[in-house]
């Protein structure tokens, strides 16, 4: 992964710069993290991975809303002129808005098949949009004005993080795991805010950055560890004593790091200090805001899945 100076107080996340989740699509530089047994291969998901966001079995409900509008396939062809893009980008965040509302509202613990499959093909089309400039501009032009501030703020973002990648080896493996339940991890947010003053939409930022949401198990190659990505001499001094594996005390350290730091007076100092790079600093805050504007964008993000980019081309690691 990319070397950068270490601070004996600074978490080191290589892997969140170069973890791509819904950004980037790659680490950045080689991927010596996690020697254990269950990691997973870059040229194929594993079980785990592929039951992070789908439910076990179809509803009645689920079947229904298929057969009046049906779902995008994981990977079908992205639009490549401006028109179709535009449009293909405004239907599907109008379907997964109203999906999400769904999802909320019944209180499920595992998004719905709708949700996983509209937030992976939104989730694709920003990736392309982010690699060709040319055409976003053009079909950003023909959206909606909140909407296409929603798609300059994901794209600036990923190409912000993509600014700092560097293809790896297809022989890499991470190991990647469920994320928590959306709602969980939201309450451990909401209440880090409560105890240290630190935005929780910046806090969820940072975890999606990092390892979207806690599916990358993997350390990172200098050692950091955690949905957070924690040097281990950084988590001695302000983990709270806690595990540096455990959601909740992950989230509580990140808010007394960045409150330590700077935060919430200067939100720029202390993710700065969090990870020494302006362009993940960029990407944060892009998200962060996105998050403020309509706290639906927080699920939206959270179905978002793990992307690499290695020598032969990019691949997805978990979802359906």
């Amino acid at each position: 992964m990319e070397e950068r100076p270490q601070h004996p107080h600074r978490p080191r996340h290589a892997l969140a710069a170069a973890l791509i989740g819904p950004l980037v699509g790659s680490l950045i530089g080689t991927a010596a993290c996690g020697a254990q047994a269950e990691r997973t291969p870059l040229t194929q998901p594993s079980t785990d991975a592929l039951s992070s966001g789908a439910p076990s079995s179809s509803t009645p409900a689920d079947e229904s809303a298929a057969k009046r509008d049906p779902l995008p396939a994981p990977d079908v062809k992205i639009p490549s002129g401006a028109a179709d893009l535009a449009a293909a980008l405004k239907r599907t965040t109008a379907a997964l808005n109203k999906a999400v509302d769904a999802w909320t509202k019944a209180g499920a613990a595992k998004p719905p098949e709708d949700v996983v499959l509209l937030a992976l093909h939104q989730q694709r089309i920003y990736r392309y949009a982010a690699r060709h400039p040319t055409t976003a501009a053009k079909a950003f032009a023909r959206l909606p004005s909140a909407l296409s501030a929603q798609a300059k703020d994901n794209t600036s973002a990923i190409r912000e993080l993509l600014a700092l990648a560097r293809p790896i080896k297809p022989s890499a493996t991470f190991k990647t795991q469920p994320p928590r339940p959306a709602a969980e991890l939201l309450g451990h947010f909401k209440k880090a805010e409560r105890r240290f003053g630190v935005e929780w939409e910046v806090l969820a930022a940072v975890m999606f950055a990092e390892t979207k949401f806690g599916r990358v198990k993997s350390a990172s190659h200098a050692g950091a560890q955690g949905p957070m990505q924690f040097m281990p001499a950084t988590w001695k001094a302000y983990g709270l004593g806690g595990d540096i594996q455990d959601p909740r005390d992950a989230v509580m350290a990140a808010a007394n790091y960045l409150k330590a730091t700077g935060a919430p007076r200067n939100y720029q100092r202390a993710l700065h200090a969090y990870n020494p790079s302006q362009a993940y600093v960029n990407a944060i805050l892009l998200h962060a805001r996105q998050i403020k504007r309509d706290p639906r964008n927080y699920y939206v993000y959270y179905n978002w899945q793990v992307f690499v980019l290695t020598t032969a081309g990019e691949r997805r690691l978990t979802g359906p």
